[in-house]
């Protein structure tokens, strides 16, 4: 019953941050705090979700969202923070997609889907990082989150 919670919630995040750029009222940082807090929260989940049986797997999870919903909200209220981290900004969420990839592998190698699950995190993360390198738009790169939260919740729920 997790398994389906946290797939959907997968699919359903996924959509958001991927209907959300459409709006397109909302500034730079808030797109890239949003789509890092909705990150943040699937992986607080996900780490509550598997604590019973991958407790090492778990704590990466909760400690990784905990970190990320803080700099979320930092990215998300604070327009100072968002010019501090001008330079890298773009590059953080394919920063964060590649970790979460990476530990994705970790956390789903017994999965049947587990290892597409954390191949499709790097893979994003990187055409993530391209894109932000030359494109810079927030409407783009957040579609990319949104792709991998479909991409993640789909498979979990092909694979059971």
């Amino acid at each position: 019953m997790k398994n389906k919670f946290v797939s959907l919630l997968a699919i359903i995040l996924g959509i958001i941050i991927i209907a959300f750029p459409m709006i397109g009222v909302i500034g730079t940082s808030s797109l890239i705090g949003l789509s890092v807090l909705l990150i943040s929260i699937y992986l607080l989940v996900v780490g509550v979700a598997i604590i019973d049986y991958n407790k090492s797997g778990a704590i990466i999870d909760l400690i990784l969202g905990i970190i990320l919903l803080f700099l979320s909200l930092g990215l998300i209220f604070n327009p100072n923070l968002f010019a501090f981290l001008a330079e890298i900004s773009l590059y953080l969420a394919g920063i964060v997609l590649i970790i979460v990839g990476v530990v994705a592998l970790v956390n789903n190698r017994h999965a049947r889907f587990g290892f597409y699950i954390g191949i499709s995190g790097i893979i994003l993360g990187l055409v993530y990082i391209i894109i932000g390198t030359y494109v810079a738009d927030p409407i783009i790169l957040g579609t990319l989150i949104g792709l991998w939260l479909v991409i993640t919740g789909v498979l979990k729920i092909i694979d059971g």
